[in-house]
């Protein structure tokens, strides 16, 4: 992807404020996620607008529900399906293993923790397993609203010293994006192709009934 495109869209996103924040969410949230992007503008927004930053908070945490709630429901519609096509096998198999242990909280610390942590892969696995949507709701919007909620906040506090990170920091901090965003659409598109070739069931016990996840 161009510089001039990357920045051209960070622009148009900074200029739409909120509504920026949730449509980023939506991308953020998805299988080929761009890492820090969300946190990285909900910072930049609340440091221009110190008194505005509980609403920035409140619109990230909103684009991070949609675009979570997205995901979650494209695992719920394709079962299994989702999981061959989505995630490596054994990377599904140590997060299933991982949420039939935990359940909610599987869901909560990752939705707190800062990138490179990935998310989409437990919001797919919640959808497939037919986790309860008001759980899944709960656990995502505390764990998004404390995240952003502290993110916003600092902004605020520390504007003078995250515009001068920025300025001094911004090129190599994009350009690492850019390319974590493209090794993630080639990681998934192989991964994808090579399901789709062994045309095996990614959980073992697939076959057996399995009860929901409480």
């Amino acid at each position: 992807m161009p510089l001039a495109i990357v920045l051209s869209l960070g622009s148009w996103l900074e200029r739409l404020g909120g509504l920026g924040l949730i449509l980023l969410g939506l991308a953020d949230n998805s299988v080929v996620p761009m890492p820090g992007s969300m946190d990285a503008l909900t910072i930049v927004l609340s440091a221009h607008q110190k008194s505005w930053w509980p609403y920035y908070a409140l619109m990230a945490t909103i684009g991070g529900i949609v675009g979570a709630y997205v995901t979650y429901g494209l695992g719920f519609k394709s079962g299994e399906k989702a999981l061959e096509n989505k995630l490596p096998q054994k990377k599904a198999e140590r997060i299933y293993r991982l949420f039939k242990r935990y359940g909610f909280w599987s869901l909560f610390v990752p939705a707190l923790l800062p990138p490179p942590v990935p998310y989409s892969p437990f919001l797919i696995v919640a959808g497939a397993l037919k986790y309860p949507k008001r759980h899944f709701l709960v656990a995502v919007g505390l764990a998004r609203a404390i995240r952003y909620s502290l993110l916003a906040w600092l902004g605020s506090m520390y504007s003078k010293q995250i515009f001068g990170f920025f300025h001094n920091y911004y090129r190599p901090m994009l350009w690492t994006v850019v390319a974590l965003g493209v090794i993630g659409g080639v990681a998934a598109l192989y991964w994808t192709w090579k399901r789709k070739r062994q045309g095996k069931s990614v959980i073992p016990d697939a076959k057996e009934p399995r009860a929901r996840v409480a």
